[in-house]
């Protein structure tokens, strides 16, 4: 009984071994296999690798549909670029007239003589317009001024500037800068004629004096007096 039962038990034994190296032999095959562990998704064909690139007549459509795509754009941006040129040449047009105008309207401005500004008469009973201009601080003494104003007083305006430009003091073209001052005054605005102005009244007044020192011998110091003037001219025309 005893070898039987050792007989049954080895025979189970040998058939479960025979039984259990199937399954670890798959399980070593899974694991070792670069294929056993490469998923589902690797196995199964995407579907990108199912669309096929197009090719002879399909192409061709393809390219015929992308040209007239081009030509519809054209033809829309076309109207605007030439409305857009249209918009340009008037405003071109328009600038041609004013360049040919502006060499014609410089030549008639020299052909026709400047009109003069007609200046009003002065009525009966009306006293004559007095012009004045003053030159202050003016850096000569009042005596030396005198001297030459005293040639021009009531001289008209175009003997006291060949006076003026004849006198060899130094305050004389003082004098006649103040008179042509003057002149310009009267011309500007009271709209007188300067040819027919005389000089009315013409006078020097003294001004305020600097006071300088010189060293002198023995410590001694001297005052130094550097005089001013107030040279003033008033012209009025010709009775």
């Amino acid at each position: 009984m005893a070898d039987e039962i050792d007989k049954t038990e080895e025979e189970a034994v040998t058939s479960a071994s025979a039984a259990d190296p199937a399954p670890d032999a798959e399980a070593a095959s899974s694991t070792d296999s670069p294929q056993g562990s490469s998923s589902e998704d690797d196995a199964t064909p995407t579907a990108d690798s199912d669309v096929t690139p197009p090719h002879g007549d399909e192409l061709s459509d393809a390219v015929a549909e992308a040209d007239e795509e081009r030509a519809s754009e054209d033809a829309e941006e076309a109207p605007a670029a030439e409305a857009s040129e249209n918009a340009e040449e008037p405003a071109a047009e328009a600038e041609t007239p004013a360049a040919t105008e502006k060499p014609k309207r410089a030549d008639r401005a020299a052909s026709t003589p400047r009109r003069r500004r007609e200046r009003p008469g002065r009525q009966p009973g009306e006293p004559a317009p007095v012009v004045r201009a003053q030159a202050k601080y003016v850096r000569s003494s009042a005596r030396k001024a005198r001297l030459v104003c005293d040639h021009i007083r009531g001289k008209s305006v175009v003997e006291a500037r060949a006076i003026l430009a004849v006198t060899p003091r130094a305050i004389a073209r003082d004098w006649s800068k103040l008179l042509e001052s003057a002149v310009a005054n009267a011309e500007h605005n009271h709209e007188l004629v300067g040819e027919d102005l005389v000089v009315k009244a013409i006078h020097a007044d003294e001004g305020p004096t600097i006071k300088r020192f010189r060293p002198r011998a023995m410590g001694r110091a001297t005052r130094i007096r550097k005089r001013t003037s107030h040279l003033t001219i008033l012209l009025t025309p010709k009775d």
